[in-house]
């Protein structure tokens, strides 16, 4: 691979020295404005996504997407489940695979050198693109949850859906940072980790903090409260994943999401959320883990299980009968 283009995965290129995962920071930060003098002013038709339905961080803009009813104001194009070293590309033989419907491109790096050809960082997912300017908005999944909770407002169809209110902005701060440390990125510092006291740590902290949130479900329906929140939609994505890769592939093995009686109930409610089980693909999610890992997964074998969607229709079946 050339030196000077972008590169594709984040387990080669983000290994310290100690052997620790070190994720580094996302490249673009522009935000959707509000009046026609903003770079880039809230609009519906101009907007485009680019996400992997693998990827747990672009899966948080399309459960939001959804949740706000935007799907007729910004549009989406899916890569291919298999990350290479080149990246992301919009191979269209896997189901599900749209293609670049926006300018026709093969491969993922090719619409981040489009926004700045000197870019040479990891090319991610999500990416939104401005379609008007043909640029990089954001890519960092965090932030553009954000925008798309609050910046097209005249276009949702379920403008009541407020997933950042304001009397709960402190606690959905306060959860997202200590649920993306042990959780979120967690499972990554588990799974990618080179060194044995680099993964021992992260798993401690990781099943440390299922613990913690298996304790407050117990308590309560939502992780800030009795309303969905984005400090929900950031961990159901990582939830929804465990069992079916975190917990085998990435050795977080010391138990399951189905052994969790609040976890399981939680994660049937997001998933029983209007909009939200559409996003959801676990074959994609299968394929690109076990098929773009060769360093954990040389013979790429990919496992069929377990059933994660029965289960959740199970629980869900089960809260219904209370």
């Amino acid at each position: 691979m050339r030196e000077d283009l972008p590169s594709g995965n984040t387990w080669t290129q983000q290994i310290a020295s100690d052997g620790t995962f070190a994720r580094r920071p996302t490249h673009f930060h522009g935000a959707i404005g509000d009046g026609p003098d903003a770079a880039h002013p809230a609009e519906a038709g101009r907007y485009h996504l680019y996400v992997s339905l693998a990827c747990p961080w672009a899966h948080r803009t399309l459960i939001v997407r959804a949740l706000k009813g935007l799907e007729h104001v910004i549009s989406v194009d899916v890569v291919h489940p298999y990350l290479s070293e080149i990246g992301w590309s919009f191979g269209t033989d896997f189901r599900g695979a749209t293609g670049d419907t926006v300018a026709s491109r093969k491969l993922l790096r090719e619409v981040y050198l489009a926004a700045n050809p000197e870019f040479k960082g990891v090319v991610t997912v999500p990416v939104l693109w401005d379609k008007h300017l043909g640029t990089i908005v954001n890519n960092e999944s965090s932030e553009i949850i954000r925008m798309l909770n609050g910046s097209f407002q005249a276009w949702a169809r379920h403008r009541e859906v407020d997933l950042y209110p304001l009397h709960l902005q402190n606690a959905i701060e306060e959860t997202n940072a200590w649920v993306y440390a042990d959780i979120n990125n967690g499972v990554y510092r588990s799974g990618f980790a080179r060194s044995q006291e680099a993964h021992d740590a992260a798993a401690d902290q990781l099943f440390a903090a299922l613990d913690r949130v298996e304790d407050i479900l117990t308590r309560k329906d939502f992780l800030c409260g009795d309303v969905l929140t984005e400090a929900d939609v950031r961990l159901f994505v990582t939830l929804i994943r465990f069992d079916a890769v975190y917990h085998t592939h990435f050795k977080c093995n010391r138990k399951t999401v189905l052994q969790s009686p609040a976890l399981m109930r939680y994660m049937a409610n997001i998933h029983h959320q209007p909009g939200v089980a559409a996003t959801l693909d676990l074959e994609h999610v299968r394929h690109h883990y076990y098929g773009s890992h060769k360093h954990i997964n040389p013979s790429g074998l990919i496992p069929k299980g377990p059933d994660v969607l029965a289960a959740l229709a199970g629980a869900q079946a089960r809260q219904v009968s209370l």
